[in-house]
């Protein structure tokens, strides 16, 4: 049977709006995504997507196959209440967080400290994008269950593996295993292309301010910049990963 909601004041509508707070998702195991891309992105993974969330105004795709996950219909007043965008599309869904491995990985992409939520959904995307193998997000940084990160990634959560954790710990894993560590750094650092293209690295970039920790910069391969042409003083950290990501992945 069809589940309906139209109060906003109703207690589900209540629980949805809390995922949208990084303490509610940590509990629950849970997130919530909205537009039509996203959630048609979700439904081709099995067993993501925990509940359908639709206005009553909005016809779905008839491509889409959602089976027996659960559906509720919605008014528009309730669908403006979960949203976080200014013009909701009104199709939205509650997907659980995912146990990801890493463990045959070769190429990752590491992020020390990115707060800027478009910045991390960009480099999410970009590794997505240049066929990196995992991503590996490091404490300091915009939760990757962030609805404006899930926006600016456009659905490559569910192509890859990205994982939370600490980027000391992962870079000396990395080179216990024998895989080139390169760091992004103007000091002591060197022009990127002398960095050597190969089936197996990691890169990893920092904060948009204070770019990679200096405890993980000793700990790198080398570190690699992007020469500076023009009269800007940098790179969007997002634009220089994925200039970095495509020249080191030519291989």
């Amino acid at each position: 049977m069809l589940k309906q909601i139209h109060s906003v004041k109703n207690p589900q509508v209540k629980q949805w709006k809390k995922l949208l707070t990084k303490k509610e998702r940590d509990l629950t195991g849970t997130y919530i995504i909205e537009g039509f891309h996203l959630v048609e992105e979700a439904l081709k993974q099995e067993e993501l997507v925990l509940e359908l969330i639709v206005s009553e105004s909005v016809d779905l795709p008839p491509r889409w196959d959602y089976g027996s996950i659960p559906f509720v219909s919605i008014t528009e007043e309730v669908a403006k209440a979960i949203s976080e965008t200014e013009a909701p599309q009104g199709v939205f869904a509650i997907c659980r967080q995912e146990s990801m491995s890493a463990e045959s990985a070769k190429t990752f992409l590491l992020i020390d400290a990115v707060q800027d939520p478009g910045n991390l959904g960009t480099m999410i995307r970009t590794a997505d994008a240049a066929g990196i193998d995992a991503v590996i997000v490091g404490n300091g940084s915009v939760d990757i269950y962030n609805s404006k990160v899930l926006r600016s990634a456009q659905g490559s959560h569910f192509h890859l593996p990205i994982i939370r954790g600490e980027l000391t710990e992962w870079v000396n894993q990395l080179n216990q295993r024998g895989i080139p560590v390169y760091g992004t750094a103007l000091e002591n650092g060197v022009v990127y292309t002398e960095a050597a293209p190969a089936e197996a690295f990691a890169l990893v970039v920092g904060n948009e301010g204070s770019g990679v920790s200096s405890e993980i910069l000793t700990k790198t391969k080398s570190n690699l910049f992007i020469p500076i042409l023009g009269k800007s003083e940098s790179l969007n950290v997002a634009v220089a990963t994925g200039i970095l990501l495509y020249f080191l992945k030519q291989s």
